[in-house]
């Protein structure tokens, strides 16, 4: 029999039981639909608590759309959005974020995920010039897709390099929370007072079912959010039942609880795969991913009893994601099994 639990992803874990307790009890009764609801309006309040009363914050319901309206509300058809090449807009997004904005992506290399502003600034030129591409916005992810974690001062610093370009900065925070733990701040101090000006806010892979948001930092970027979010299709009409959602992730630090949680655990797998021969962690864990260079024939026969992704054929690494639900005995036993295959 399979585990109830795999290392896939941290999208193919269930919803906490506190989460899901408020969706239940959003289910009552009826309200105005689109978000003109208490429960929307609880909410956005939370989301003031976290990050200031002066943010405005739109509500949908997956991470590509918060992405890629993100960049929307920055850009015109004829900028260039400037991230890394492993970033998620560039190699997960089947396109949707040139489809939305018009835009370039400028693919820039990273040897462990993060960009910084010696790469940006090479990438920064042709400026004025009618036959290219304006840069316009720099876009990070935090927690990174390799698993590491930008440091506050080196987030500061490409805020300060974009602002002196009048370039935006705009971070896909699918797993925000986790970065956060990692560094011991607020949501707050963790991007706004770092000079993020836009925030794609992940609640999905931190134990909602379907929750993301966008929060702008500086009211004049998003003055026509509503008609761009209503255009991309992400406008819930039962939109209560997301913002549920939130209202728990963010009361009682249980967003920081559960990402403390699934960090802890990738810290526990690495620990234990660590001793095992064959197995090279190729990136530092720093969030709830651990990246694993391990036998190529291996691969298939761990795959035939837990579910995880191959994130780079050519090296032979893999990806395997921690949870909010992740236990000690789902990690041991599953560093176990590992030790059992490559030893065959």
């Amino acid at each position: 029999m399979k585990p109830a639990r795999s290392f896939a992803s941290d999208n193919n874990a269930g919803i906490h039981p506190d989460v899901l307790q408020a969706i239940a009890e959003a289910n009552v009764g009826h309200v105005v639909g689109y978000g003109d609801d208490p429960y929307t309006a609880s909410a956005v309040r939370k989301f003031k608590q976290h990050f200031g009363n002066d943010i405005d914050v739109f509500i949908v319901f997956n991470g590509t759309a918060a992405n890629c309206l993100s960049l929307k509300s920055l850009t015109d058809s004829y900028h260039a959005i400037l991230c890394a090449e492993a970033s998620h807009i560039y190699t997960d997004e089947c396109g949707a974020p040139e489809k939305f904005t018009g835009c370039k992506l400028i693919p820039l290399p990273t040897t462990d995920g993060k960009l910084t502003v010696d790469t940006v600034r090479r990438a920064y030129h042709g400026i004025g010039d009618q036959h290219h591409v304006q840069p316009r916005a720099i876009s990070i992810t935090q927690a990174t897709e390799v698993g590491t974690v930008y440091k506050p001062k080196e987030i500061k610093a490409l805020a300060a390099f974009a602002h002196e370009r009048n370039l935006f900065l705009h971070v896909d925070g699918a797993r925000i929370a986790n970065a956060a733990a990692t560094l011991g701040q607020n949501l707050r101090k963790a991007t706004r007072d770092l000079g993020v000006d836009v925030l794609s806010f992940g609640g999905t892979k931190n134990g909602a079912m379907a929750a993301e948001a966008v929060v702008f930092f500086d009211k004049t970027l998003s003055a026509n959010f509503l008609y761009t979010r209503k255009q991309g299709m992400q406008l819930a009409s039962k939109m209560r039942f997301i913002s549920a959602q939130f209202d728990a992730l963010l009361s009682k630090d249980l967003w920081l609880k559960n990402a403390q949680h699934s960090n802890r655990m990738a810290q526990l797998l690495e620990k234990e795969i660590s001793k095992i021969t064959g197995v090279e962690v190729v990136y530092k864990v720093e969030a709830n991913g651990v990246f694993a260079r391990i036998p190529r024939r291996a691969i298939a026969s761990l795959q035939k009893r837990y579910f995880f992704y191959v994130w780079n054929e050519e090296k032979s690494i893999v990806r395997w994601m921690c949870s909010f639900d992740t236990t000690e005995d789902d990690v041991k036993q599953f560093a176990r099994f590992v030790t059992q295959v490559l030893r065959n």
